[in-house]
């Protein structure tokens, strides 16, 4: 069995000191939305997750299972490259949230994304990356997609606050 590559460090302003953490190996985007969905039925409201990988690592396919994990149609995903956000309302408001065609962060405050951080979302963002460091909340899920093969992915999950660490570790608990 070929060795799995090294999964690259997460944007350095998205460093994480001392955390929990999983590495987890994907092999179809069904598996993608699976690990989407047990994420999504641990959410509470105020729960923010950031999502970093190339374009088609299986971001989208992430949230798509995160919605049906919390009740929602998965259907009513797609990317909001165009509109930078989108809402699903059901037992729980999703904000799916994609920063690829942000070009400053001054633009940021144009978008309206520090209204969802208010608590009273689930707050998903793709391209996490280009977010600035001061926008990223204290507590938060950041998960990394590495392509591993046509289909295949490595993802790995580190955890930062206390919300976010039970999450993952009920997440971690519900996959064995």
């Amino acid at each position: 069995m070929p060795a799995l590559p090294t999964v690259k460090p997460f944007p350095e302003h998205m460093a994480i000191e001392q955390t929990d953490a999983w590495t987890l190996a994907l092999a179809s985007p069904s598996q993608t939305e699976n690990f989407g969905s047990t994420i999504g039925r641990r959410l509470e409201k105020g729960a923010v997750i950031t999502l970093v990988g190339e374009l088609g690592s299986g971001k989208t396919t992430f949230v798509r299972g995160v919605v049906l994990g919390t009740g929602l149609n998965p259907h009513v995903v797609s990317s909001p490259t165009f509109t930078f956000i989108q809402e699903y309302i059901g037992p729980l408001m999703l904000a799916h949230v994609d920063l690829y065609r942000l070009e400053q962060s001054e633009e940021l405050a144009d978008t309206g994304l520090a209204e969802y951080f208010n608590g009273d979302f689930v707050v998903l963002i793709e391209w996490a990356d280009r977010l600035p460091a001061a926008w990223l909340p204290d507590d938060y899920l950041s998960i990394q997609f590495l392509h591993t093969g046509k289909n295949a992915r490595l993802v790995q999950v580190q955890a930062v606050g206390p919300r976010s660490r039970g999450l993952l570790q009920a997440a971690m608990s519900d996959s064995r």
